[in-house]
């Protein structure tokens, strides 16, 4: 069994083509990321479009304008009193923790959290914040171990206090895994009684309420602080989002400046991700919808299996049976304008994931996509 050597994901998703075909328009369905590739004829064309209907207004190093817009858009709709415009999501979670932690020297993290892993250890190195990582190789810790992990970090012979608790979901580590809302609401209340800072890292808070049907407000409102990601779905280059009280958030835009996160324009951005919330939950939810009909229907084919975890997201576990020729699938599957992936850096196709690009066609060709490219290998 082989597969076709693929372009990396940033520069097949970026460039909005593969095989000669554009992917950002027309019928093409891509299997792979949370939102829709955005090239750059596609990003300026937007930015004509926002500029001729409602106009986009300079900021000053990310403050005013249409920035300010964006602010208030998401305060408004994750429920909270302010919001702060940053470039990054790693700048996002970490200064969340930082005005959370208040002076206290340690915060209680996923170990398979993107802060945790790939975030070069950036809270600790640059705030002097110890995280301490639970549920090696799970989705997320329990309530038991989260205060048993407070227990411990409290009864030393130096006092270590924990400032903040973060939980990233859905987990990007864990296949999108989400943590359960009722999980959540137990581990918040705790904190919120033991006077620990909650963040919520929701770089993809829209796909786990697309998948959960409990609205980003009713995540929000659980905990102190949360992120979320602007270029992940909305459309965005670039940017986060970051929600919390006015006491948190009003001063922070002096602390993101001294991590040199004070872009001095940032209109651009926040204009083009203001324009991709609008019907976005309306879209994505059609889009799950859609994506788990397909998946019933796929299953019900030789070759293959799908797999839904019990507490998923738009990521879908997908196996191939050991005679079929991956190669010929993929190449049947684009002919049809059906793109599927290898894992990064790998030959191996190990999911389905859903993304809004599924509405560009209807399961029956979707499906016969599937099964031609299977009767073929």
């Amino acid at each position: 069994m082989s597969t076709i050597p693929m372009k990396s994901e940033v520069e097949t998703l970026r460039s909005g083509s593969v095989s000669g075909g554009p992917l950002e328009r027309g019928n093409a369905v891509i299997f792979r990321g949370d939102g829709e590739p955005q090239s750059a004829d596609l990003l300026l064309g937007r930015l004509a479009e926002i500029q001729s209907e409602s106009g986009l207004s300079p900021d000053n190093y990310s403050l005013g304008g249409s920035v300010a817009d964006l602010e208030n858009h998401f305060a408004a709709a994750l429920g909270k009193e302010s919001a702060i415009y940053m470039p990054t999501g790693t700048l996002a979670n970490h200064l969340a923790i930082r005005a959370l932690c208040g002076g206290k020297p340690r915060a209680i993290v996923q170990e398979q959290s993107h802060l945790y892993h790939d975030c070069g250890d950036c809270v600790t190195q640059l705030s002097g914040i110890n995280l301490v990582p639970l549920a090696k190789g799970e989705c997320c810790f329990t309530l038991e171990e989260l205060k048993d992990a407070v227990t411990e970090s409290t009864s030393g012979r130096v006092l270590s206090s924990i400032g903040a608790v973060m939980i990233e979901s859905p987990v990007r580590r864990q296949m999108g895994q989400v943590v359960s809302f009722q999980e959540m609401k137990a581990m918040t209340e705790y904190c919120r009684d033991q006077v620990i800072g909650t963040h919520l890292d929701g770089a993809r808070l829209y796909m786990m309420s697309a998948a959960s049907g409990i609205s980003p407000r009713e995540y929000s409102a659980l905990f102190d602080t949360v992120y979320v990601s602007l270029y992940k779905y909305f459309g965005a280059p670039y940017g986060a989002i970051l929600a919390g009280d006015s006491q948190l958030i009003e001063g922070m835009f002096h602390t993101r400046r001294m991590f040199g996160g004070g872009l001095a324009s940032s209109y651009f951005a926040a204009g083009l991700a203001l324009k991709g919330t609008k019907g976005f939950e309306e879209r994505f939810g059609e889009a799950m919808r859609q994506g788990r009909d397909l998946v019933q229907r796929l299953n019900t084919l030789a070759g293959l299996e799908i797999k839904e975890f019990e507490h998923g997201s738009n990521i879908f576990p997908l196996t191939f049976a050991s005679g079929v020729d991956t190669e010929i699938v993929l190449e049947n599957l684009r002919r049809n304008q059906v793109f599927l992936y290898p894992d990064e850096g790998t030959d191996r196709i190990s999911r389905l994931t859903v993304n809004t690009t599924i509405l560009r066609q209807a399961n029956d060709e979707i499906f016969e996509a599937f099964e031609a490219a299977l009767r073929a290998a």
